[in-house]
């Protein structure tokens, strides 16, 4: 699948310190078969001067998922929590009130949220959207 100028996409950051993020972007251009130059919508420029702009690679994008309304979530249900510009996969790990704990594997630390700041996390497979949820169905 490829993406056009405008698209609205998720980039997966692959540095150290952000595995298992996605940022919010919009396809400025294709200048490569399989490169793209977006232009991120929270993310800014080191001295702060507008958006960020880069090259990124066709597997480092995705659609973004399409929102799954809920009203609650379970004890290790997988999410994307909203936190730092980016969504961050996660999964619960309690629930005090109305705040969400999530802890995030890949920096072995645990923050709480309210609901609004999380959603149901989803995988991008050849072309379609399947939750969490369905790919344990299949292992299991």
């Amino acid at each position: 699948m490829g993406f056009c100028r405008g698209d609205i996409v998720e980039v997966a950051s692959k540095e150290d310190g952000f595995l298992g993020s996605y940022y919010e972007a919009i396809v400025m251009c294709q200048p490569l078969k399989k490169d793209y130059i977006v232009q991120y919508k929270t993310l800014l420029k080191d001295d702060n001067s507008g958006p960020l702009t880069e090259f990124v690679s066709l597997p480092e994008l995705r659609p973004v998922p399409p929102e799954i309304p809920v009203s609650e979530f379970s004890l290790y249900d997988q999410v994307d929590a909203f936190d730092n510009d980016g969504w961050w996969v996660g999964k619960i790990s309690g629930k005090i009130g109305a705040t969400y704990f999530v802890y995030f594997e890949t920096s072995e630390v645990e923050c709480g949220y309210a609901i609004s700041d999380l959603r149901v996390h989803q995988y991008w497979i050849d072309g379609k959207w399947i939750c969490s949820e369905e790919i344990v169905n299949i292992c299991d």
